[in-house]
């Protein structure tokens, strides 16, 4: 079974990237400790966090809650922080999941969007999902090319 995340707000880029990996990452702005702490626990995320007193918690030491300490500032230092901690995989199921709600995408034809993509998009693509939640499209555009590399370079240093 694949890990389930909420991130706190102090590592809320960490959030996205996960997201474009194809795992489902909770980010819930603004929420108080004892909120993050509570969801983990109903739904048996692991919580990320910079907030070492987090960890301090019974509830942390205890073992109950799954926690990791992000150590860096920097995004890309922290992912790798998790991907390599959690044994996470950047290929896992890239673009299934919407970057800003979450919701695993669903496929849609290009007919079903002709009218809410703009018209060259329309013309050059064939290859769409959407939010079942905010009704966002994704398209396979130049952006999702350039997440694409990236998630490939982070993968290839990964292994070296």
């Amino acid at each position: 079974m694949e890990p389930r995340f909420i991130v706190d707000t102090n590592v809320g880029r960490l959030a996205k990237w996960l997201r474009l990996m194809g795992y489902d990452a909770l980010f819930i702005n603004p929420i108080d400790d004892k909120g993050l702490v509570d969801i983990a626990l109903a739904e048996g995320r692991v919580l990320l966090t910079k907030d070492s007193q987090i960890l301090k918690r019974r509830v942390a030491t205890s073992g109950r809650l799954k926690a990791l300490l992000i150590q860096g500032d920097e995004a890309e230092a922290q992912l790798r922080q998790v991907v390599e901690t959690l044994k996470l995989d950047y290929q896992f199921s890239p673009f299934s999941r919407c970057l800003e709600c979450n919701k695993p995408l669903m496929p849609r034809d290009r007919e079903e969007v002709k009218n809410l993509v703009p018209p060259y998009v329309f013309r050059n693509q064939t290859h769409y999902m959407q939010c079942p939640s905010c009704h966002r499209i994704y398209w396979r555009g130049t952006h999702w090319q350039r997440m694409k590399r990236e998630l490939e370079r982070l993968g290839e240093r990964a292994k070296n």
